[in-house]
C-alpha cells in the first residue's frame, strides 16, 4: 500500500465522529462517487415519475380521453423503465468499487499501523481482538455502505421528485408532506443513541469472546494434558453467554425501531390518502381523482423510504461502531517513533550500553538498572541469571522493542534513539526460544521478506543450519508446506529453519533468546552446531538458561534483580566462586 494512501486513510479517520470518517473515506474517490450518484439519480426516475403517468392515465379514463394519449404515456413509462438497467449496472460498478476499495484501504492501513505500533501495545491487546478489527469491523463498514446507501439515495431522490412534482401539480398539499420529516427525525434521535450504546456493548462482548477463543486454541495442548477440557469449555461458554445477552438486548431494540417506524409511517400514509380524498370531495382543493392517487402514491413512497431508513438505524449503528473500533487502532498513539530519524545503511556491530535502566509501565521497580557494557564487533556475550533478572529485557532494549527510561544505547557510536530502527533491524537477526513459522513452504519461510534471495543462497543457509538433510526428506523438498506455525515439523526442525532464516540474511548482530532450551539432546546438538556456524564473525548476544550452551562465549554477564553482578569467561567465573559458580553447581547437581 503506498505510503501516501496509508497516511491519507489514517488522517481522515476520527474516533469521535465515525460518520464523518466514513464520508471522508468515500470522498477520496470523487470521480467514481460522482458517476455512481448521477447513475443512481437517472435509474430512480421511474420511482417518482410513474405516479405522474398513473395519475394522467386515470384522468384520461375519467374524462373520456383518447387512446393514443394513453399509449404515449405508456411509451414514456417504458423508456423510463428500460433505462434503469444500464444505469443500475453503472451505479453498482462504480459505487461498489468505491466500497471495496475503501474496505481494502482500511485493512491495509490497519495492517501497516499494527506494524508501526510499539511492542508494548501488542502485549496489551489480544491478537484475536486485532483480527476481529481487521476482518469483522471492516466487513461491517462495507455492509453498512451496501445496505444504507441505496435506500438513503432512493429516499432522497423520491423526496426531491415528489416535492417537485407536487409543487408543480398540487402546491397546496406540500405542508402535509412536511409532517413526515420531523416525525422521522424525532424517531431517529430517540432511538439512535440507545442503538449506539448497545452496539458498543455488543462489540466489546464480541472482542472479549474472540480473545477467549484465541486463548482456548493456544492452550489446547495444556488443556488436554491436564484433563481441563470442561474448564476451557466453561470459560468460552461464559463469553458466549455475554455475547448472547448483549446481542439479544440489541435485537430487542432493533425490533422496537422496526415496529415503531413502520406503524408511524403507515398511519401517516393512510392519513394522507384520507386527507386528499376529503379535500377532493369537499372541494377545499380542486384535486382530480388522478391527483388523489398521485398524492397518495407519493406520500406512500416518501413514508416507505423513511421507514426503510429508520429500520437501517441498527445496521448504520453497527457500522459506525465498527468505524470507532478501527479508529482505536489507527489513532493509537503508542507508536515506535522512526519517522524523520537517521537511516542506517551499514552496521559494524559495536554496542555500548551507558548506565541503561528500564522500568515497565505500572512496575514499582526497574527491570534493569544502571547497566554499562561495551561489546566489540564480532564478540559473543552471554547473559545468565535467575528468572526475572532482566536478561530478556536487555535483548528487547538492544532490539529497540523497549526504550531506556534512563541512560542510552549506542550502535557504532550513534545513539539508537536517533536511528530509524527499521533500517537497523535489516542487519539484525533473532533466533527465539520457539521459532515462529507461517503457513507456507520451507523455502518461503527461510527467505521470508527477501525477494532477491537465490536458490543457491537459500540452499547454503539450510545446509549451514543443519536443515538440508531433513528438508530433502520432505515429500516436496523445500516446497513442502510446514502448516500453521510450523505444526508439521518437530521443534528441532523448526529451530533449524529459524537459524537458516537468520543465516540467509547475513546479519551483523545476532540475538539468541534461549534458542536451545526447549529441545531434546539430539536436536540440541544439531542446533548448537548450526548456531556456532551462525555466530562466527558476528556480534552475538545470547540469553541462556542452560549454562552448558554458553561455555564458549567471549564473556558471560551475570544478572541479578536487573543489575550486573559478575562479568568474565566461563573459567574465570567458576574460579571466582560467585553467583555464576553457584548457578553452575545447581545445574550440575540437577
Amino acid at each position: 500500500m503506498p505510503q501516501k494512501t496509508l497516511t491519507g486513510t489514517i488522517r481522515v479517520v476520527e474516533g469521535p465522529r465515525p460518520a464523518r470518517s466514513v464520508i471522508r473515506l468515500l470522498l477520496r474517490r470523487p470521480g467514481r462517487l460522482t458517476v455512481a450518484i448521477l447513475a443512481f439519480a437517472m435509474k430512480e426516475i421511474p420511482l417518482w415519475f410513474l405516479p405522474v403517468v398513473t395519475a394522467q392515465i386515470i384522468d384520461i379514463v375519467a374524462t373520456g380521453g383518447e387512446v393514443s394519449t394513453v399509449l404515449i404515456w405508456f411509451a414514456v413509462a417504458v423508456v423510463l423503465l428500460l433505462q434503469n438497467y444500464p444505469n443500475h449496472i453503472l451505479y453498482t460498478r462504480n459505487f461498489m468499487t468505491v466500497v471495496r476499495d475503501t474496505g481494502a484501504d482500511l485493512r491495509n492501513a490497519l495492517a501497516a499501523r499494527l506494524q508501526s505500533l510499539s511492542i508494548g501495545y501488542h502485549t496489551r491487546v489480544s491478537s484475536s481482538i486485532v483480527q476481529t478489527k481487521v476482518v469483522r469491523d471492516v466487513e461491517n463498514i462495507e455492509l453498512m455502505l451496501q445496505q444504507v446507501t441505496h435506500p438513503l439515495l432512493s429516499s432522497t431522490m423520491v423526496l426531491i421528485g415528489a416535492i417537485s412534482m407536487t409543487a408543480v401539480m398540487v402546491p397546496e398539499f406540500l405542508p402535509v408532506y412536511a409532517l413526515a420529516v420531523p416525525i422521522a427525525l424525532g424517531l431517529r434521535w430517540a432511538l439512535s443513541r440507545r442503538s449506539r450504546q448497545r452496539n458498543e456493548t455488543f462489540r466489546r462482548e464480541v472482542e472479549g469472546f474472540a480473545a477467549r477463543v484465541g486463548e482456548m486454541a493456544s492452550l489446547i495442548p495444556v488443556t488436554r494434558a491436564h484433563g481441563l477440557e470442561q474448564t476451557a469449555v466453561s470459560r468460552v461458554a461464559t463469553g458466549a453467554d455475554g455475547v448472547r445477552r448483549a446481542g439479544l438486548s440489541l435485537d430487542m431494540l432493533n425490533g422496537h425501531v422496526a415496529s415503531i417506524s413502520w406503524v408511524a409511517m403507515q398511519i401517516l400514509g393512510v392519513g394522507c390518502l384520507v386527507l386528499a380524498a376529503i379535500f377532493s370531495l369537499t372541494g377545499i382543493l380542486p384535486i382530480t381523482p388522478g391527483e388523489v392517487v398521485l398524492l397518495s402514491t407519493y406520500f406512500a413512497l416518501l413514508t416507505s423510504g423513511l421507514t426503510a431508513l429508520l429500520m437501517l438505524i441498527p445496521v448504520g449503528a453497527r457500522g459506525l461502531e465498527s468505524m470507532r473500533s478501527i479508529s482505536e487502532v489507527l489513532q493509537e498513539p503508542d507508536l515506535e517513533q522512526n519517522e524523520g530519524k537517521r537511516e542506517t545503511d551499514a552496521v559494524a556491530g559495536t554496542l555500548s550500553l551507558e548506565h541503561v535502566s528500564h522500568r515497565y509501565d505500572g512496575a514499582e521497580t526497574d527491570a534493569v538498572r544502571d547497566i554499562s557494557l561495551e561489546i566489540a564487533p564480532g564478540e559473543t556475550v552471554a547473559f545468565v541469571g535467575s528468572s526475572g533478572s532482566g536478561k530478556s529485557t536487555l535483548l528487547n532494549l538492544v532490539l529497540g522493542f523497549v526504550r531506556p527510561t534512563d541512560g542510552r544505547i549506542l550502535l557504532d557510536d550513534v545513539d539508537m534513539q536517533a536511528l530509524d530502527l527499521r533500517t537497523v533491524r535489516r542487519f539484525v537477526s533473532v533466533v527465539p526460544q520457539e521459532s515462529v513459522l507461517f503457513e507456507g513452504t520451507i523455502r518461503e519461510n527461510t527467505a521470508y521478506g527477501l525477494d532477491d534471495a537465490t536458490d543457491a543462497r537459500i540452499e547454503q543457509a539450510l545446509r549451514d543450519a543443519n536443515a538440508w538433510e531433513f528438508v530433502q526428506s520432505q515429500p516436496a523438498g523445500w516446497d513442502t508446506v510446514v502448516g500453521e506455525r510450523g505444526a508439521r515439523l518437530s521443534g528441532g526442525q523448526r529451530q533449524r529453519l529459524a537459524i537458516a532464516r537468520a543465516l540467509v540474511r547475513d546479519p551483523r548482530i545476532l540475538l539468541l533468546d534461549e534458542a536451545t532450551s526447549a529441545l531434546d539432546p539430539e536436536s540440541e546438538e544439531l542446533v548448537k552446531d548450526a548456531l556456532n556456524r551462525l555466530m562466527q564473525g558476528r556480534t552475538t548476544l545470547v540469553v541462556a538458561h542452560r549454562l552448558s550452551t554458553i561455555r564458549q562465549a567471549d564473556r558471560i554477564v551475570v544478572l541479578e534483580k536487573g543489575r550486573i553482578v559478575e562479568i568474565g569467561s566461563h573459567a574465570d567465573l567458576l574460579a571466582a566462586g560467585g553467583r555464576y559458580a553457584e548457578l553452575h553447581r545447581t545445574q550440575a547437581g540437577a
